[in-house]
């Protein structure tokens, strides 16, 4: 079977269906990053790289969509993990149940623990946490400068960016966002959707031709 760790301790899931990717950071707090909707996918993922639903600590969403925190309840229930979200979003969470019933999807009925704002320690890993509006009003994105990883939910895609066309979206803010991640130094760009980008290089291409292509519409 593919190993799908990324880099470190750091694994990917990939999206099956309506679903996200999803990633799992195995630390001392083992952290799941955006659950999706697919609980079998989830599970064989997990059992495929020697891990345990059990072991998840925390849960953290880059937003509140339901595509990718569908399954925050069940596993809250299973793992007894934390779920965390930034303080925007989960006043954004209103907005996220109404989209979950358009899609034919389970209520959103969980209960956010706390909110992450500006770092979460892992254990041996420090993440930056960056607040990245656009897609959604308390977007965020995930940066290990140790790793030089960020996991950016919706914000960017290999070749796309986030829509704006959902209530909360703003395209002003999804630029903003978007010149403001452009920045950093990464070699591993793990988006909500799509594949992974990898290399410095591959990464500062893609950026530059969200920025060409898309900046104009935005």
């Amino acid at each position: 079977m593919i190993n799908l760790r990324v880099v470190g301790n750091i694994y990917w899931y990939p999206e099956v269906g309506f679903d996200c990717n999803t990633y799992l950071i195995v630390d001392e707090m083992v952290t799941l990053v955006d659950p999706g909707t697919n609980l079998n996918k989830l599970l064989k993922n997990l059992d495929k790289d020697g891990f345990n639903i059990k072991d998840i600590n925390l849960i953290v969403n880059t937003h509140s969509h339901p595509d990718h925190c569908s399954l925050n309840k069940k596993l809250k229930e299973i793992s007894k993990a934390k779920i965390a979200m930034h303080p925007d979003e989960a006043k954004h969470m209103m907005i996220s149940q109404e989209m979950a019933r358009y899609f034919g999807l389970d209520p959103l009925n969980f209960k956010v623990d706390f909110y992450v704002e500006e770092e979460l320690n892992t254990g041996k890993t420090m993440w930056k946490i960056i607040h990245t509006p656009g897609h959604s009003p308390g977007s965020i994105c995930l940066y290990s400068e140790e790793f030089k990883v960020l996991i950016c939910g919706d914000l960017v895609f290999e070749g796309s960016v986030g829509r704006t066309d959902f209530p909360g979206g703003n395209p002003a803010q999804l630029k903003n966002s978007i010149e403001l991640v452009s920045k950093l130094d990464i070699e591993y760009l793990l988006p909500g959707h799509m594949n992974p980008i990898t290399g410095k290089e591959n990464v500062k291409e893609n950026f530059e031709f969200i920025k060409k292509t898309f900046f104009n519409l935005l």
